[in-house]
């Protein structure tokens, strides 16, 4: 039984289907535009949208009547796609719809933390109304954060004193975000501002219990220096001792646990989660915070911890279905991915432009490449409006990994921009200098 549905086109699903093949599985992809790296990997592939009505009408009899489904973007999960294939009788990797609403729903979120007393909690206020937003923030006092409800794929968010200086300013945006329904929902949440830097920690969940991944810290800001509007990620890096410089392990344990009560709390009002979540964190003076919770990998991030992965990654799949995970263990390597993007990404991305990838130079650099937002044709690979391709180094040392990655850049080419400063030591030592200030204060 290793015939996997994967669904997703882009880098973290390209990460998914190289892990499940070296686990033995053979994949069947559904992706929105073709994804050459995912192509190569499958046995059989359709294009088109990822909606459950596409996915219910697919010819199953072509697509051998798979074992077992991995979904990969949020979309489909929150849509509840995990319900109406399990109603066809194939398990998912991914929690059910009821689950998911972790991620469509910040106030959801937010609420589950407050109802159940969950460490890790920010204060939150939320509103639907343009007015009374705006008598709020008047008599707020705070730095604060403005955030749709509803999804906006890491891209809605905007806080003070980054994207916006002035309250009024805030107050604008916030508005805006409940008039225009971004994020398809006509409510906006106000939060404090954390201070401090963000992680990401990612688990696999079978129901009751969780298994770990190492930190990983990843760039959202679209220009070097940490600069520009918010992205889906630019780049990412984790360490060989699977912290980061700036996070010890008593601050992963807790990072651990909050997370555990999370998906404790969840089960107890009926909403058993199954698959992967993704915590995104700020480590504050005062411990860890959560920002949001995602109902899947994250992306790059699954692109740090999938090649380093030691256990067999199918096995996994099948223990979080079973609702009995395995013990999982990772490589004790460090890895840097770079994000090649459009030119123009993050304001107006250059699409339909042809990059030129040397796959095999790049292999002889010592870097993965893996395929992102791109389409495929006639053998010409021509840039989305989204991320294009990572490559990821993987090495004993940070350092020997951003060289490998940074190597591997030189041989895609187009009209094209990349962050070069991700995983520079320079950087590393300008967030330990920081927290080590925030620590002290």
């Amino acid at each position: 039984m290793n015939k996997v549905l994967l669904i997703g086109s882009g880098g973290r699903e390209h990460a998914i289907g190289d892990a499940l093949k070296k686990s033995g599985a053979k994949i069947y992809a559904v992706m929105p535009h073709k994804n050459p790296g995912i192509a190569k990997l499958s046995e059989d592939y359709v294009v088109g949208p990822l909606s459950i009505a596409f996915i219910r009408n697919l010819d199953w009899v072509k697509f051998k009547r798979v074992d077992m489904a991995v979904v990969g973007p949020e979309d489909p999960l929150i849509e509840g796609v995990a319900d109406m294939l399990e109603g066809k009788g194939i398990p998912v990797v991914g929690p059910r719809k009821n689950a998911a609403i972790i991620e469509g729903s910040k106030e959801f979120m937010r609420d589950l933390m407050k109802r159940h007393g969950i460490d890790g909690f920010v204060d939150y206020y939320v509103f639907d109304s343009p007015q009374k937003v705006e008598e709020f923030l008047k008599d707020y006092d705070k730095p604060f954060v403005i955030k749709p409800v509803g999804v906006t794929g890491g891209k809605g968010v905007q806080v003070m004193g980054d994207h916006f200086s002035t309250k009024e300013e805030g107050i604008k945006y916030a508005k805006r975000v409940i008039e225009e329904k971004i994020g398809g929902v006509g409510r906006v949440i106000i939060e404090e501002k954390m201070i401090g830097e963000e992680y990401t920690l990612q688990v696999f969940a079978d129901g009751k219990n969780l298994r770990g991944m190492p930190l990983v810290q990843d760039f959202k800001r679209a220009y070097e220096g940490d600069r520009g509007p918010n992205t889906g990620g630019m780049g990412s890096y984790s360490m060989e001792n699977h912290l980061l410089p700036f996070v010890d392990k008593e601050e992963y344990a807790r990072s651990i646990k909050i997370l555990e009560d999370i998906i404790a709390a969840m089960r107890k009002e009926g909403r058993e989660y199954k698959g992967i979540m993704y915590g995104q964190f700020m480590l504050t003076p005062e411990g860890p915070k959560i920002i949001e919770i995602n109902c899947r990998f994250g992306d790059p991030e699954a692109m740090n911890v999938l090649p380093i992965l030691k256990t067999n990654f199918l096995d996994i799949a099948w223990s979080i279905v079973d609702g009995k995970i395995i013990p999982v263990e990772f490589e004790h390597r460090a890895t840097v991915v770079k994000y090649v993007v459009p030119e123009g990404y993050g304001t107006a991305p250059l699409a339909n432009q042809m990059i030129k990838v040397n796959e095999e130079r790049i292999k002889r650099e010592g870097a993965l490449l893996f395929y992102a937002s791109v389409d495929e044709r006639e053998n010409v690979i021509y840039t989305t409006r989204s991320r294009s391709l990572a490559v990821v180094g993987i090495a004993d040392t940070l350092n020997s990994a951003e060289n490998i990655a940074e190597r591997a850049l030189k041989h895609v080419s187009g009209k094209i921009y990349m962050r070069h400063d991700i995983g520079k030591r320079e950087m590393i030592e300008a967030k330990i200098r920081k927290m080590r200030k925030l620590k002290s204060q």
